[in-house]
């Protein structure tokens, strides 16, 4: 079963809240910060953004790599080739921009530290990964139960849910 493989060696949710938490022109922050750091290759970055999120979400090279285009373009950042791959370094324009708006860019990171509640990170990972079981199961043998059999899985689903509510309610 599911839960019994170590933390950290599965996806954790198949599909389910794998969105972005950034909004639209955020990660141009978060991509600056990480470059402020150190320099950095695309792969890198996405990668870091991996480890940040404790799993939970991976940048596409199709988000990252347009970002680090633009603001490349914007003055904010600078490329050079090193073994063959481009290494992003923070520019001095980049330093300035990043500084003016650290209100933001600390709205930004506070708002992934929440959005990732290092907390209790495993057991909603755990959680997240049961109900992926829980679907694949009812999925893959749902179609083959008779009638009398659904509607009691429906109930029990049904009434698991309203407990759950209730829970995240108090």
């Amino acid at each position: 079963m599911f839960r019994d493989r170590p933390f950290g060696r599965e996806r954790f949710f198949r599909g389910f809240g794998r969105e972005s938490p950034f909004s639209k022109g955020d990660l141009k922050y978060v991509v600056l910060d990480l470059l402020k750091e150190k320099p950095r290759y695309g792969y890198e970055i996405i990668r870091s953004l991996e480890e940040r999120s404790h799993g939970f979400y991976t940048p596409s090279p199709g988000v990252v790599y347009p970002t680090l285009q633009m603001l490349e373009e914007m003055g904010y950042a600078s490329a050079s080739e090193r073994d063959g791959k481009k290494i992003y370094t923070i520019t001095d324009d980049g330093r300035k921009f990043l500084s003016e708006q650290k209100d933001f860019t600390d709205e930004v990171k506070s708002h992934m530290k929440r959005h990732w509640n290092p907390e209790n990170i495993g057991a909603f990972a755990q959680t997240m990964a049961e109900f992926g079981e829980l679907a694949s199961m009812v999925g893959r043998r749902g179609r083959r139960i008779d009638s009398d059999k659904m509607k009691r899985i429906r109930e029990v689903i049904s009434s698991a849910s309203e407990e759950i509510k209730a829970i995240l309610e108090e």
